[in-house]
């Protein structure tokens, strides 16, 4: 073979020199466009979004335990809070010392009809004294109109009734003179021997509490000793109950 011959034999076709050149332009061509693809600006927005993503998630569970503690702070008081209030008994303020067997404390105030009655008027007899919170209000004139109607059994057991509120004297006589009363009722506007006898305290109604009378019934002994007390009074067939409390005395 000549040296010719053998030259171009070695030498490559123009077809494989152009498909070889093709080869490192492709791959130069591909990581230009993966480089392009992927520039550092995309990767770090990517990065920024993945963050802030991060932080949002840790953000929002923080902002919900405070909006559900805030919620409970102030989630109004509950009905049963509000019930058990209502349920509550009446507390005295004063006279709370006044136990059975003490001494009766004295007392000296204007009656309907004029003049004034004193604890000294019924010495040697038993007294009973029924407190109540307001002249001609249904339970009120219930409680005055049963002890009308057993005034004359009052007085065989050797016994005298009388009625208090803090009333005037002027609504204790239209009292009197509506339901036709024989109780002497008593005006006590100064609240002097209400609480002496512990029948002005602190009570509670509808949730809301104020200072008021509250229906107690005292028995004075005819030694001048509190025999029994009846305090938070129910009017039904309370006036009974005490006429017998005094024929046992």
């Amino acid at each position: 073979m000549s040296k010719k011959t053998r030259k171009k034999s070695s030498m490559p076709s123009p077809k494989t020199r152009k498909a070889s050149a093709a080869k490192p332009a492709a791959a130069k061509t591909a990581s230009k466009t993966t480089r392009r693809s992927t520039p550092a600006s995309t990767k770090k927005r990517v990065a920024k979004v993945a963050n802030k993503a991060a932080k949002t998630a840790t953000k929002k569970p923080a902002k919900t335990a405070k909006s559900a503690s805030a919620k409970a702070s102030h989630k109004p008081t509950s009905k049963q809070l509000i019930k058990s209030n209502l349920s509550d008994t009446p507390k005295p303020a004063a006279g709370t010392g006044l136990v059975e067997g003490a001494m009766a404390p004295p007392f000296s105030l204007p009656r309907d009809g004029g003049g004034s009655v004193s604890l000294a008027d019924y010495a040697g007899r038993k007294l009973v004294l029924f407190f109540y919170p307001r002249a001609d209000t249904p339970g009120c004139t219930r409680e005055a109109i049963d002890f009308t109607r057993l005034d004359s059994a009052f007085a065989d057991a050797g016994a005298v009734v009388l009625g208090i509120s803090a009333d005037t004297v002027k609504a204790q006589e239209s009292f009197r003179n509506k339901h036709q009363l024989s109780v002497p009722l008593i005006s006590d506007q100064q609240h002097e021997m209400l609480e002496a006898y512990g029948a002005w305290g602190e009570k509670s109604m509808y949730g809301r509490t104020f200072m008021g009378i509250i229906r107690t019934t005292v028995l004075i002994g005819a030694d001048g000793r509190i025999a029994k007390i009846w305090r938070n009074v129910r009017v039904d067939g309370h006036a009974d109950e005490v006429l017998a409390a005094v024929r046992a005395t």
